[in-house]
């Protein structure tokens, strides 16, 4: 997408908590979300924090072991939450059943090693440690998402983290 990317510097797990909370307000009914960033730079957290703000209740696990978790939302279809770190090829992905889901969130950590098989992503998300905090950086990869960062920078729910 030809829009720049925006950048966003998430101070604290609060402000990491309030972008998830933006994103879930005005993500669009379907959405792919690749989530970039070495080991502890919060992809989890963030991922932990959306799932949160959609009306997850209960346990919010980390998918490092288990590689997909699913969640139903309250509307109707799941948002899956995925980590592939650990896989070793992208056909691995045949094992998880995604084909049968009717997820309405995709949210994939380590992306780049299931790129083959996985959807592409509306929207691409960087995490960075930076001092304290994380540096955030978020770019449109489709004109749905394109339209959603617009819905986000128009709700002005971020507007204090950059």
């Amino acid at each position: 997408m030809s829009a720049p990317p925006r950048e966003l510097h998430l101070a604290d797990e609060t402000a990491t908590a309030a972008l998830a909370a933006a994103l879930a307000a005005t993500q669009p009914a379907w959405a792919v979300v690749h989530l970039h960033g070495d080991l502890g730079a919060g992809k989890s957290t963030l991922a932990r924090a959306w799932l949160r703000a959609l009306g997850v209740t209960g346990a919010v696990r980390s998918p490092t072991y288990t590689l997909v978790e699913r969640y139903p939302l309250a509307e109707g279809g799941e948002a899956l939450h995925l980590d592939l770190y650990r896989i070793g090829d992208a056909g691995e992905l045949e094992f998880l059943g995604l084909d049968d889901s009717d997820a309405r969130l995709w949210l994939v950590e380590w992306p780049e090693r299931g790129l083959a098989t996985l959807p592409h992503a509306d929207l691409e998300v960087w995490l960075a440690v930076e001092g304290e905090g994380r540096h955030c950086r978020l770019h449109a990869a489709t004109a749905a998402g394109a339209a959603w960062l617009a819905a986000v920078d128009a709700s002005r729910r971020v507007a204090d983290l950059s």
